[in-house]
């Protein structure tokens, strides 16, 4: 039985199944479109200032200040620590949302979210240090459908919830934290990687002989300055796997796997292609999530939860659903996007700039709703398409960080918005302003 179980665990499929019933369990969180008007509501009494000001801006600081040690650390235990990590953080900030109270407890919660969202990053680059590159784009596939699939589900079950059989947002956190206990459950289940994408590449020439090959096949038509040379995997990484075994001591072979990141980040964004698309990626990454942190509160500010009926989870499960589609349709758009790419990018974000000002001038909650579906779809259209063009021209090393790095400026730049705009010691602007700056 146990040498099955061995067997099992060694194929691509157990640690794909295994991920994605994580990743479904994760993301099945029917409390989530419903967090304002239950933090201002009877169960946790807080005032709209408080959240907004005083609340949510913890979460922003506590992800700039996690993502980049977390980053780093992630690829050097191997990724399954870091989500069994995340699961813990899931579970505590579920207990503490049910049974804390006061402004310093979720203030507290908002710190343990940031956890959470700053290990998002082992739940992606986990299935690649398990499978050969031939699975990369099937698991890849299944991996971010399931956590589209489970956010939907989870958005229609608490609306269904709410809307006719009338239960409470307690018992609806309660769901959530059930949910996420199962996820963390599940992450026992997965195998360790004997390899990771940084700090333990000598394990994957060995492990996958045909990878130098593959990567000189993809880095032949990329631009000279992020080109991979034929030696980088192996030799640019330090000594030789054999002499590292006998004379290297650890804490140099850290400092140059960091050294190597730093040319690699210097390498790519000197193409101004690259160094373009990632700019876009971080400037509207920040406005996304200034966006998606506060929309809530918004919408409470429109029609108030406690004298009005509440569509949250329709409009989140809707929103999904039209951001899927949007970037699935990438694929079948046949546009030469070093030709119309920018043009792309200037018509969509102004349709972008259009929904927030939509939402900012209304007092319709619907045509609020409808500026904030119209906001989400766009953003995930385009980012899908900075994705594609950032990642045809780099290996799936270089494409990990530059992601990274990505979403550590977009961060930078969302945290001095909040910072100036949001933060009670900063300007502390009303929520209808805020959308509008």
């Amino acid at each position: 039985m146990d040498c099955w179980k061995q067997e099992e665990s060694n194929t691509w499929t157990f640690p794909t199944l295994i991920l994605c019933l994580y990743g479904f369990f994760s993301m099945l969180k029917p409390s989530e479109p419903f967090v304002t008007p239950y933090l201002t509501g009877p169960d946790k009494n807080l005032t709209t200032d408080e959240v907004t000001n005083q609340v949510f801006p913890v979460w922003t600081y506590s992800y700039l200040a996690l993502l980049l040690p977390v980053f780093l650390v992630t690829d050097y235990v191997r990724y399954k620590p870091i989500l069994l990590l995340q699961g813990i953080s899931f579970i505590v900030t579920w207990l503490l949302l049910l049974f804390a109270r006061g402004v310093v407890a979720m203030q507290i919660v908002e710190f343990f979210y940031g956890m959470v969202t700053a290990t998002e990053v082992a739940y992606y680059a986990y299935i690649y240090s398990v499978v050969s590159t031939d699975h990369y784009q099937r698991v890849t596939s299944y991996c971010r459908s399931i956590t589209l699939v489970a956010a939907t589900t989870g958005a229609v079950l608490g609306q269904l919830l709410v809307s006719l059989a009338d239960v409470s947002y307690f018992h609806l956190n309660a769901i959530t934290l059930a949910s996420v206990s199962l996820a963390f459950l599940c992450s026992f289940f997965l195998p360790v990687p004997q390899k990771s994408m940084f700090f333990h590449r000598k394990e994957i020439s060995e492990a996958l002989p045909g990878t130098d090959k593959t990567v000189a096949t993809v880095s032949s038509d990329r631009p000279l300055s992020c080109q991979e040379d034929k030696s980088s995997p192996s030799a640019d990484m330090g000594p030789a796997p054999e002499q590292q075994a006998g004379d290297a001591k650890p804490q140099n072979h850290v400092l140059g796997v960091l050294v190597q990141l730093s040319k690699d980040l210097r390498d790519c964004y000197s193409s101004r292609k690259l160094l373009y698309w990632s700019l876009w990626w971080a400037l509207a990454t920040a406005g996304f999530n200034q966006v998606l942190n506060y929309i809530q509160v918004l919408w409470d500010f429109r029609a108030p939860s406690h004298s009005s009926a509440v569509y949250n989870g329709a409009v989140e499960a809707i929103a999904t659903f039209l951001s899927s589609v949007t970037s699935f349709i990438v694929q079948y758009m046949k546009i030469n996007w070093d030709l119309f790419g920018e043009l792309a990018l200037g018509i969509f974000s102004t349709i972008d700039a259009v929904s927030l000002l939509l939402m900012h001038f209304t007092t319709n909650i619907w045509a609020c709703y409808a500026g904030y579906l119209i906001f989400k779809a766009c953003y995930m259209l385009l980012i899908t398409i900075a994705t594609f063009q950032i990642a045809v021209n780099l290996s799936m090393e270089r494409y990990a960080l530059v992601f990274g790095f990505n979403n550590f400026i977009a961060l930078v730049i969302q945290t001095i918005l909040t910072v100036v705009i949001v933060d009670s010691r900063g300007l502390a602007l009303d929520i209808v302003i805020q959308k509008s700056s």
